[in-house]
């Protein structure tokens, strides 16, 4: 409570008190990821407020968790009802997937011991093979189910299989 007395040298005046009140901030919140930050479209990630209780996410969300699948930075603030605090935004990035590569083949893929046919991904780069193998075009002479994994960096997708069938002369 404070108030204010005023003197002239002789005589004096106090106001009515006047009540003051500080209240406290709450903790500034941190936020806790329940994995990478960084995934491949079609994941997501569950961010958690270390506050219980008062959570009010950058999306609007109140709970004390939100799971996130877009790019985004995230933030919380909690508040005590009168008072609040922010954390520092966490950064989640949703790395695109390459489009399913398929394969195409120069010829039949059944034939007799001693030919062979080339099977092609559809994409010019990023291309790993069943047979280990890194370039867009394969030539194959043996039996088996082949495909095709194209990676842009991050992400990954791969071809159906493809059935080269050998027969013995």
């Amino acid at each position: 409570n404070y108030s204010v007395t005023v003197s002239n040298g002789t005589c004096t005046a106090s106001s009515a008190p006047t009540t003051v009140t500080v209240n406290p901030i709450p903790a500034t919140p941190t936020i806790t990821a329940s994995g990478a930050t960084t995934f491949c479209s079609g994941g997501s990630v569950t961010l958690t407020s270390s506050s219980a209780t008062g959570n009010t996410w950058s999306n609007g969300a109140t709970s004390q968790s939100i799971t996130v699948n877009a790019n985004g930075n995230y933030s919380v603030t909690v508040s005590n009802g009168t008072c609040s605090a922010t954390s520092i935004p966490t950064t989640v990035t949703v790395n695109p997937i390459p489009a399913t590569p398929t394969i195409t083949a120069s010829g039949t893929t059944t034939f007799c011991a001693g030919g062979s046919v080339t099977l092609t991904s559809s994409s010019a780069t990023g291309n790993t093979w069943s047979n280990g193998a890194t370039s867009q075009s394969i030539a194959v002479s043996a039996s088996g189910n082949y495909s095709v994994t194209v990676s842009n960096g991050t992400c990954t997708a791969s071809s159906a299989p493809t059935t080269v069938t050998v027969n013995p002369i």
